[in-house]
């Protein structure tokens, strides 16, 4: 018989890695757009710095995968992997890079606030996830907390309506991210792996746009000492993003990992306000505590989350 207080040790730890997964990443996200907004200020090709950054930080994490011996043998799963998750990453993020110019990297930030629901009910339709009142309820507190800031900052009549429009598309395509990556999760395949197979597969993705597009701006990217440098901290900040992002996926399930956006949206729009001078958010106390009470309700009443299994194999 497991001894009860070593167990309630195991789940505790369990608990706390899962957190400081998710407040990493979050954190690393929310700079990804902090960093891209810095770069579009200073002249960068959009599509062409976000196919860059994220091509640098699949050629790291792959190098890391190999001195690990973790790397994988091409196989039609990793391929379509790659390429599925891959575009499931590329648009979602090409959005908003293209859009942080119109609307603001604080607002950007606010929509990944929104996939946890999204990816919840998803989970709980496909048999990943049980159906909880206490859990819902969590999800739904921290989803009212960023309606309330995405309302206020619709209402100050700021940005391109447009763009506002194409943003609310964000959150279906990372929820859907969200299940695709554990249900097609390959056999054996190691986190760091996915995560560069998966980088690599949005770089490619991509590419077709970046040259359609911006092929005469590709020397913006070394013509300047200041995108050069935002590029190399976008790669870094894309490496220990993506890494501790597949690391939480396999630890604790596509529900939990979709939390990432709410920390995304409190630190983006603390950075965007205080470092880029954007307007402070009307209610944004209000939405902060929303935002707060529902991701702790969330933990306390899930103990170990309940995505918390290992994906599947087949």
């Amino acid at each position: 018989m497991a001894n009860p207080d070593q167990a309630r040790k195991t789940g505790r730890l369990f608990e706390l890695r899962a957190l400081g997964c998710l407040i990493l990443a979050g954190t690393c996200l929310a700079l990804s757009l902090i960093v891209a907004k810095l770069a579009d200020s200073a002249g960068a090709p959009r599509l062409t710095f976000l196919m860059s950054a994220m091509a640098g930080a699949g050629v790291i994490l792959a190098a890391l995968s190999m001195l690990r011996n973790q790397v994988m043998r091409p196989n039609p799963r990793v391929l379509e992997y790659a390429l599925v998750a891959g575009v499931l990453l590329a648009l979602p993020n090409a959005l908003g890079f293209l859009a942080v110019r119109h609307v603001g990297a604080g607002f950007v930030t606010l929509s990944f606030a929104f996939p946890i629901l999204l990816t919840w009910v998803l989970a709980v339709l496909l048999g990943l996830e049980r159906l909880g009142m206490p859990r819902l309820t969590g999800v739904l507190l921290a989803l009212a907390g960023g309606v309330v800031l995405a309302g206020a900052r619709a209402g100050t009549g700021d940005g391109d309506a447009l763009w506002v429009a194409l943003i609310v598309g964000i959150p279906l395509l990372i929820a859907l991210g969200n299940i695709y990556r554990t249900l097609r999760w390959p056999t054996g395949a190691a986190p760091v792996f996915l995560a560069a197979v998966m980088m690599l597969g949005a770089a490619l993705a991509l590419l077709p746009f970046a040259l359609a597009l911006e092929s005469e701006q590709v020397g913006a990217l070394i013509g300047s000492a200041t995108v050069a440098t935002l590029l190399l901290a976008e790669i870094a900040v894309f490496t220990v993003l993506y890494l501790f992002y597949f690391v939480l996926q396999r630890l604790a399930g596509p529900v939990y990992l979709s939390q990432i956006g709410i920390v995304a949206a409190i630190i983006g729009t603390v950075i965007a306000v205080l470092a880029l001078n954007e307007p402070t958010p009307p209610n944004l106390g209000m939405a902060a505590v929303l935002i707060i009470a529902g991701t702790v309700l969330f933990h306390q009443r899930s103990g170990a989350p309940a995505g918390a299994r290992a994906p599947r194999r087949d």
